[in-house]
C-alpha cells in the first residue's frame, strides 16, 4: 500500500524584518528541508521565507501552489495530490500560523475529510501573543476577526464586544486592515466607554513592536500611528 503524505502546517514570521531563525524552531527549518511541494498566499513571499530559513534549499524544485481569497473551492483537491503520490506539502500563511485567520483553513479541513495527517509546527501567532501581552483575560477570550465596514454595523459590534466581556468577564480580540486602524482607534475612543480597557499590540516580534494595555480615557490622550501596521486590538470591560 502506497504511503499517504502529510500536510504540514508551517509558521512564517509575522512581518519581513522579523529573522526566522528568532521566532520559528528548528523543526520548521528541517521540515522545509524533505518538503517541495508548497501551498502558499504568495508565492515571491514564500521563496523569500523558504531562501532566508533554509538558503541551500533549491528554489528550481519547489513547487508552489498559490491559495488566496480568489481561489476556487474546487482547486483544494489539486493542492493535496502529491499527499497521494507519497509526497509531504506544507501549508503556509503570509504571516504568523496557517489555518489561523487565514484561507488555509479550508485545505486543512479537506485534508481531514481525504484522511491525511495534519501535522501543525510551531510558530509565532499575533493572537496568543498579543493575549499574552495584554494583561487581560487569558482563561476566556474570543477572536472576532475583522470588525464590519459600515460605520453603524462597526459601532453595534463594538459596543456588543464591550457588552459580552462585562457580561463573560472575556476578553474580545478583533483586526483591522491595517491602512484603516487610525480610524478604528478613534472610532474606539468615541464609541467605548472610558473605563473600558483597550489592548494595542502592533508589530509583534518586529524590532517595531509596540504594546499596551490603558482605558480609553488614557488612550485619548496619547494616539499611537497605527497606519498600516499589523495591530491585534483587545477590549475587557472589567
Amino acid at each position: 500500500m502506497k504511503t499517504i503524505g502529510k500536510l504540514y502546517l508551517l509558521p512564517v514570521p509575522l512581518g519581513p524584518d522579523a529573522n526566522p531563525k528568532e521566532v520559528l524552531p528548528e523543526t520548521v527549518e528541517r521540515s522545509v528541508e524533505f518538503i517541495d511541494y508548497y501551498i502558499v498566499e504568495n508565492e515571491k513571499t514564500a521563496r523569500r521565507f523558504i531562501k532566508a530559513i533554509l538558503p541551500t534549499k533549491k528554489q528550481p524544485e519547489l513547487k508552489l501552489s498559490v491559495l488566496n481569497k480568489r481561489t476556487e473551492a474546487h482547486e483544494y483537491d489539486d493542492f493535496l495530490k502529491p499527499c497521494f503520490e507519497g509526497f509531504n506539502v506544507g501549508l503556509m500563511s503570509e504571516a504568523g500560523c496557517p489555518g489561523v485567520a487565514d484561507p488555509g483553513a479550508a485545505v486543512v479541513k479537506l485534508a481531514h475529510e481525504k484522511g491525511i495527517q495534519i501535522v501543525p509546527l510551531v510558530g509565532p501567532s499575533s493572537i496568543l501573543l498579543a493575549m499574552m501581552a495584554s494583561g487581560m483575560n487569558g482563561q476566556s477570550f474570543a477572536f472576532n476577526g475583522y470588525l464590519p465596514i459600515d460605520k453603524g454595523e462597526k459601532k453595534n459590534a463594538l459596543k456588543n464586544y464591550e457588552r459580552l466581556s462585562n457580561e463573560k468577564s472575556q476578553s474580545q480580540l478583533f483586526i483591522e486592515t491595517p491602512y484603516r486602524n487610525n480610524k478604528l482607534i478613534e472610532d474606539i475612543l468615541q464609541i467605548l466607554q472610558p473605563s473600558t480597557h483597550l489592548c494595542i499590540a502592533c508589530d509583534i516580534t518586529l524590532p517595531t513592536e509596540y504594546i499596551k494595555t490603558k482605558t480609553v480615557a488614557q488612550w485619548k490622550k496619547e494616539k499611537p500611528d497605527l497606519h498600516n501596521r499589523p495591530s491585534i486590538f483587545i477590549i475587557h470591560k472589567f
